[in-house]
């Protein structure tokens, strides 16, 4: 399976983080794969064999050939039914609400079809997509249908941005209070912002975050336990960390690291 990035122009890198594309036969990844949450919505083209996602109780749909899945809260389990052959853009945690007047909270843990989110030409946005043959030109047609979706700047919330940028500096180890304090403006007022532009609340953008961290240091091996990236990520004790950790992957730290996080990161970066 093959995974790769890329740049966003500077005309959109306000509002998306990178796009992205993955590619391979059904043998090489043939099973169930868990993503966790990173704070994140993204627009997803499956030119290849569609994908299943399954709810919590087990049951599968096929995911949509052109769609926006809005910001997740728990883990998501997908599998490929065939070959995978996908084109992605992945918004900042508030860059799609500039996009669209969809309701994002209402999208939460929720693949939206494209034609439900966007206006215009969005119905014929996967043909024009599927004809094209390079990522390049794919990321061309993409920026172009997105700024004529752009509807004026008085949609992009600074003070939002500004706290997303806190959270993210401190990954996720901030109480709402102190977030309040931080951008002035009042908690009540911030919470309201977090739910229309984000889809999230502050409390779970910041736990999200910092699972994210999590993730990324078990990633990357320097570390000496479990026990002390609990700590270093500012859980308040072992158990706190394995709650917290099942609450968002269904499964325990040391179990999640050997079967699951490849995939995490194959899939997800720090918001």
């Amino acid at each position: 399976m093959e995974y790769q990035t890329y740049p966003v122009s500077d005309d959109l890198n306000s509002f998306v983080k990178c796009y992205w594309t993955l590619e391979g036969a059904k043998e090489t990844l043939n099973k169930r794969q868990t993503i966790v949450p990173d704070g994140c919505m993204e627009m997803i083209f499956h030119f290849g064999d569609p994908y299943l996602q399954y709810d919590p109780l087990g049951n599968a749909t096929e995911q949509p050939r052109a769609f926006v899945f809005g910001p997740l809260t728990r883990k998501l389990e997908i599998a490929p039914t065939g070959d995978t052959r996908i084109f992605a853009v992945r918004f900042h945690p508030d860059g799609l609400a500039p996009f669209t007047a969809t309701n994002i909270k209402s999208m939460t843990n929720t693949a939206v079809d494209v034609c439900e989110v966007f206006a215009g030409e969005s119905a014929h946005l996967y043909e024009t997509l599927s004809r094209l043959r390079s990522t390049a030109d794919r990321m061309r047609a993409v920026e172009s249908f997105l700024l004529s979706q752009l509807r004026s700047e008085e949609t992009i919330d600074r003070m939002i941005s500004q706290a997303i940028d806190t959270i993210i500096e401190v990954k996720g180890q901030c109480s709402v209070d102190d977030l309040s304090s931080i951008v002035n403006v009042h908690r009540r007022k911030l919470e309201r912002k977090f739910a229309s532009k984000v889809g999230l609340g502050v409390k779970q953008l910041s736990q999200i975050v910092r699972m994210q961290s999590t993730l990324k240091q078990l990633l990357s091996n320097d570390f000496e336990n479990l026990t002390a990236v609990a700590y270093g990520e500012g859980f308040y004790d072992q158990a706190h960390f394995i709650k917290d950790f099942k609450a968002f992957t269904g499964q325990t730290p040391k179990d999640y690291y050997s079967d699951h996080l490849k995939m995490s990161a194959l899939f997800y970066g720090d918001p």
